[in-house]
């Protein structure tokens, strides 16, 4: 009797076994598994990631002169609504009798000088007229444009990517404002309005370029 009973006893705890064992293996297995699921990189390897792919812009730059000789001056300067009249009177220019507002600078040397580029900028047009001889535009980032007359030289042609500082040609003679002998008239445009160049000349402007 004892026998029997210990033999049911053995196949009740067989069976006990094989019924639970594959509950705790699915137990362990859905465990594993809501862990895997929840495991998530700590939040600073991702700012770093993302802060390394941001790229570095310069948004400020200075703009340079467009003339290196420290020779240069001042010849006739920008005709300005706001000045003096006597500042005025010399900022006219006389040509065949008639009388014109200056609408740039022109720079004056005894001397023949290299003219260049006062910004990073692409050669729009490249052209010679009868009046202001040979003459250099070029169009800069947020708007700017400056153009480069009374040229005797050019060496850069349309469509030239050029770099700030970069030499563009020699300054010249012109049937316009003879008197100023050798010149360069320089002219600066933003978003397409005529500007004073001193108001923007060896100062820091803001460059806000698309990423």
């Amino acid at each position: 009797m004892i026998k029997k009973r210990l033999k049911y006893q053995s196949i009740f705890m067989i069976v006990g076994i094989l019924f639970v064992l594959p509950v705790l293996v699915i137990a362990t297995v859905v465990k594993n598994n809501l862990k895997e699921e929840n495991i998530s990189e700590p939040d600073y390897v991702f700012d770093e990631v993302v802060e390394s792919s941001l790229p570095v812009v310069n948004t400020t730059t200075r703009i340079i002169k467009p003339y290196l000789d420290n020779s240069v001056t001042v010849g006739k300067s920008f005709y300005d609504y706001q000045a003096e009249k006597d500042s005025q009177i010399n900022s006219i220019i006389k040509h065949d009798n008639i009388y014109l507002q200056n609408t740039g600078i022109d720079y004056v040397s005894d001397n023949t000088f290299e003219v260049v580029s006062i910004l990073d900028g692409t050669v729009t047009k490249v052209e010679e007229d009868d009046a202001t001889g040979k003459y250099i535009e070029i169009k800069h980032e947020n708007g700017y444009t400056s153009i480069y007359k009374s040229l005797s030289e050019i060496t850069v042609k349309q469509g030239d990517n050029v770099s700030q500082g970069q030499v563009l040609g020699k300054s010249g003679t012109t049937e316009i404002d003879k008197d100023l002998g050798n010149h360069l008239h320089f002219e600066m445009y933003e978003n397409g309005g005529a500007v004073n160049p001193e108001n923007y000349l060896n100062k820091e402007i803001s460059l806000k370029k698309e990423n």
